[in-house]
């Protein structure tokens, strides 16, 4: 449930959007933490305007109202034509899927609620999100590699990021995710016989900067971390047989 005060919040910058797009307005959606209730900051509040035509015009009156709602601290609001979204969910399985589990029709159409994912293209998505933050992973370790902060900092920060992508992972196998990013985390590693102890020692150490280890350590921890990544790409990629 959406907090009570950013509540009214949403609900002024909807009169706004009104106002700014007339009938060209189709829905206006709240999507991510803040939707389900575990918002963190005011940057958890993710906004979707759906609009039946977006023209650089349509984008310049949105200036306005966008201007205050990013001042109060909320992220700017995604925009989409409807015509966008009903022929999206290919090439966006991820972000469409997360927005599907976790929204709150605001205003207007909500164009989630028949959506149909494939989970073909859901799979093909998180193999290759994975991939990529994988050989981003290898290429920022060679200069993080002298230094025990600047491993732990890669670490940490690139955790957060396979993380959210294992809730991919985890509705693939038909599985429901959690928010919790550590017990996401402990249902992959357990789906592909993997270890988690590596994830949860980055988790204690380097995401609290408390106790770091040596770079000997560090370096050791790096390995680990990386081994049972590359084990999560393998079991997406044996999916697609």
């Amino acid at each position: 449930m959406i907090d009570r005060t950013v509540k009214t919040s949403l609900d002024s910058f909807v009169a706004d959007l009104r106002a700014t797009h007339g009938g060209n307005l189709d829905g206006v959606m709240c999507y991510g933490a803040g939707a389900m209730g575990a918002a963190e900051s005011r940057g958890d509040y993710h906004v979707l305007v759906a609009l039946m035509r977006i023209t650089p015009e349509d984008l310049r009156q949105a200036q306005a109202p966008t201007r205050e709602w990013q001042r109060m601290g909320y992220p700017l609001p995604l925009y989409f034509t409807v015509e966008e979204l009903l022929n999206s969910a290919d090439v966006f399985p991820i972000e469409f899927y997360r927005m599907k589990r976790s929204r709150v029709m605001l205003y207007g159409n909500d164009h989630f609620a028949n959506m149909e994912i494939s989970n073909a293209n859901l799979r093909h998505q998180t193999e290759y999100e994975l991939r990529s933050k994988l050989l981003q992973l290898r290429k920022l370790y060679i200069p993080a590699s002298v230094s025990v902060g600047k491993l732990c900092d890669l670490m940490a920060s690139s955790m957060s990021s396979f993380a959210a992508l294992f809730t991919s992972v985890l509705l693939l196998e038909g599985r429901e995710p959690t928010i919790e990013k550590m017990e996401t985390v402990r249902a992959v590693m357990q789906l592909v016989g993997g270890d988690i102890a590596p994830f949860a020692e980055v988790q204690s150490t380097c995401a609290t900067n408390t106790e770091l280890p040596s770079l000997d350590e560090a370096t050791g921890l790096f390995g680990r971390y990386f081994v049972e990544i590359e084990r999560v790409i393998e079991h997406v990629n044996r999916m697609a047989d």
